[in-house]
């Protein structure tokens, strides 16, 4: 399985519970603004400790609390495309790509660039960049880290009606090339229907 979890997770005064399985390919948390779907996801980066349960992403437990597992992000190997995107303001393209480099990555700078088609990109720096542009810096930071795994938190949603065909087309490539698992999170109907091999539908929290 891509995808085995099954953990309670509390934000404020509420609960939320997720269970589900999932196999190869791109994974989608279909549900309303306001669900929790970034919540979960941060849990399975690490970034937020879950009150009970079990994260394991193809096979790799990250998390579980009768063993008394809890990887520490940095050791998750998590590629991680933020919906706020990230990108640091004060760097170039080059550097901010840069940052995320891991030596010794599965995939490399050059064909990362021309994956995304990035490489004209290199020294404008991030307040420059269209929403679309951003966008593909951003997946780019986190396939350059050599992830196990990507997690995309609304990636289109910085993105106008114009690019938002580019991205998909992007992201169906890195689906179908990379074969990574990705746990996606959106709240539009023909996007997770275009994109996944399996959807979960998270209900309003």
């Amino acid at each position: 399985m891509s995808f085995d979890i099954a953990i309670t997770l509390a934000r404020g005064d509420r609960r939320l519970d997720y269970a589900f399985t999932a196999g190869p390919g791109l994974t989608a948390l279909f549900g309303p603004s306001g669900a929790g779907k970034t919540t979960l996801l941060d849990a399975v980066a690490g970034l937020l400790r879950p009150r009970r349960g079990r994260i394991a992403v193809a096979g790799t437990p990250l998390f579980d609390a009768a063993a008394r597992i809890d990887l520490p992000p940095e050791h998750r190997r998590c590629g991680y495309v933020f919906q706020d995107l990230r990108l640091f303001p004060h760097r170039s393209v080059r550097r901010n790509l840069a940052y995320g480099l891991r030596p010794g990555a599965g995939l490399d700078w050059d064909h990362t660039l021309d994956l995304l088609g990035i490489t004209g990109l290199l020294d404008r720096m991030p307040a420059t960049l269209s929403g679309g542009e951003a966008q593909r810096v951003a997946i780019g930071r986190a396939l350059l880290s050599d992830p196990a795994f990507l997690l995309m938190d609304e990636p289109l949603a910085s993105v106008d009606g114009a690019r938002r065909e580019e991205i998909l087309r992007l992201i169906e490539r890195i689906r179908d090339e990379l074969r990574l698992p990705i746990l996606y999170v959106s709240h539009d109907c023909s996007e997770v229907e275009r994109l996944a091999h399996t959807i979960v539908p998270v209900p309003a929290a």
